[in-house]
C-alpha cells in the first residue's frame, strides 16, 4: 500500500468522524447516550417507582392483540383471606418494618392520586374514564375519615388517611378478574390478572352475619409497579421476604373460588346452580378444563405414544392378573365344595338310615300283638264296677 493511499484513507476517516460530531452537536439522528438516571417517583412511604418500572409493569400485554390470543375465557374468583394460602394479603394488619398489607398499598396509591379506581358494576366491569369513581364519595360511603393532602387541587385531588383509620380488619376478601388466554406467539396458556376489588365485611347495627360490600375495581396493570416494590412473607419456614405482591398474583399463588364466568346472561354460578353439590361440581369442571386445556392442542410425539401404550398394556395386564386370581380363588372354592359334597352325601345317608331305623322300631313297638290277658283285665274292671 502506497503512502498516498494511506493518506486518503486517513482523510476519509477524519471526515466521517467530523460528520458524526456535527450531527451530535446539531441535534442529528445520531446522539450519544447521556449518563443520566431514569426519573424516579418516591411515594410518601419511601417506595421508589421509576418510569422504567411503570412502563414495564404497566404494559398489560398491550402489544398482544386478539389475533395473537385466539382463545380467551374470563374467570371471576373470590379470595378468602381466612385461608392460610391467602394470609400474605392480610398480614401484617399494621405496618411493621416497612411491611404493609395489600389494602393499605392500594388505598395509599388511590389517596395520593397515582392510581384510578372504577365503579363496581356487578359483573359489567368497564375501565373507562366515564366509570372512574370519586374517591371522596368512596370515603364518605364507607365511613373512612380523610383530610386533603398537601398539593391537592380540584383537578388532581389528594387525600390523607391516618393509619389507624384504614379499615384493614374489615377487608377480609377480594374479587379478582382473570383472563385465561392462549397466546399463539408463545404457544402457551396463561392466566392474567386483570383487576382487583377489595370487599368490605361489615355487620349491621343489630349484629348477625357480616354483609359483603365490594368497594371498587383497580386495574392490576395500574397498581402492579407498586405491588412489585413491596416484598412479603409467604412461608413460615423462611423468614426472609423473598416474594412480592406482583409475584403472588402473576404466579397464581393465591387460592380463589370461582364464583362467576363471563356469559351472555351475566349470571353468577349461584344463579345457575342452586344446589351446593351441583355448584361444586361445576366449579371443579371449569377448573379442570382450564388446567388440561393444553393437553388437547398438540399431537403427541412418538415417545409419548409409546409411553401411553406401555401404560395401557400394563393396566390391561394388571386387570387380567386380577381377574385370573379371582378365577383361581373361585375354582379352588368350587373344588373344595366338590370334595366336600361326597362326605356330606354320606353323612346325610347315615342320618337318613338312623331316622328310618328309629321310625321302624317305633312302628314295631306300636304294632305289638295283644296279649291273651285281655279277658282278666276286663274281669277286674267288672269286679270294681260291682263294688261301686
Amino acid at each position: 500500500m502506497t503512502l498516498k493511499r494511506i493518506s486518503l484513507i486517513a482523510a476519509a476517516a477524519l471526515l466521517a468522524a467530523g460528520s458524526l460530531m456535527a450531527q451530535d452537536d446539531n441535534g442529528g439522528s445520531v446522539r450519544r447516550r447521556t449518563g443520566g438516571r431514569d426519573r424516579q417517583e418516591r411515594t410518601q412511604d419511601g417506595t421508589v417507582v421509576t418510569e422504567r418500572m411503570q412502563a414495564f409493569y404497566g404494559d398489560d400485554n398491550s402489544t398482544i392483540t386478539d389475533a395473537d390470543r385466539q382463545w380467551m375465557r374470563v374467570i371471576y374468583r373470590s379470595i378468602d383471606l381466612d385461608k392460610d394460602r391467602n394470609a400474605p394479603l392480610y398480614f401484617p394488619e399494621e405496618p411493621v418494618e416497612g411491611q404493609e398489607n395489600l389494602f393499605r398499598i392500594i388505598l395509599k396509591q388511590l389517596a395520593e392520586g397515582r392510581v384510578p379506581a372504577y365503579e363496581y358494576l356487578d359483573g359489567r366491569e368497564v375501565f373507562t374514564d366515564q366509570y372512574k369513581v370519586n374517591l371522596r364519595d368512596v370515603f364518605d360511603r364507607f365511613g373512612i375519615p380523610y383530610t386533603s393532602a398537601k398539593g391537592s387541587t380540584e383537578k388532581n385531588p389528594k387525600y390523607s388517611v391516618d393509619e389507624n383509620d384504614v379499615p384493614t380488619n374489615e377487608v377480609l376478601s377480594y374479587f379478582v378478574v382473570e383472563r385465561w388466554e392462549f397466546d399463539t406467539r408463545r404457544n402457551k396458556l396463561r392466566p392474567v390478572v386483570e383487576a382487583i376489588c377489595p370487599v368490605l365485611h361489615r355487620s349491621g347495627d343489630f349484629g348477625g352475619d357480616a354483609l359483603k360490600y365490594p368497594m371498587f375495581w383497580v386495574k392490576f396493570s395500574d397498581i402492579r409497579p407498586y405491588l412489585a416494590a413491596q416484598t412479603i412473607f409467604v412461608d413460615d419456614d423462611n423468614n426472609l421476604p423473598t416474594c412480592s405482591y406482583d409475584d403472588f398474583f402473576t404466579l397464581n399463588m393465591y387460592d380463589g373460588e370461582i364464583y362467576k364466568t363471563r356469559n351472555l346472561k351475566n349470571r353468577s354460578m349461584v344463579q345457575m346452580y342452586s344446589d351446593p353439590d351441583d355448584l361444586k361440581r361445576a366449579q371443579d369442571s371449569i377448573q379442570g378444563r382450564l388446567d388440561h386445556f393444553e393437553d388437547k392442542l398438540w399431537v403427541p410425539t412418538r415417545e409419548e405414544v409409546l409411553a401411553a401404550k406401555a401404560k395401557k398394556d400394563a393396566k390391561a395386564a394388571a386387570s387380567e392378573a386380577a381377574t385370573a386370581s379371582e378365577g383361581d380363588v373361585s375354582g379352588a372354592a368350587a373344588s373344595v365344595e366338590e370334595s366336600a359334597a361326597p362326605a356330606e352325601k354320606e353323612q346325610k345317608a347315615k342320618r337318613s338310615t338312623k331316622r328310618s331305623g328309629k321310625t321302624s322300631s317305633k312302628k314295631y313297638k306300636e304294632q305289638k300283638p295283644k296279649s291273651s290277658s285281655g279277658g282278666s283285665s276286663s274281669a277286674v274292671r267288672s269286679v270294681r264296677n260291682r263294688k261301686k
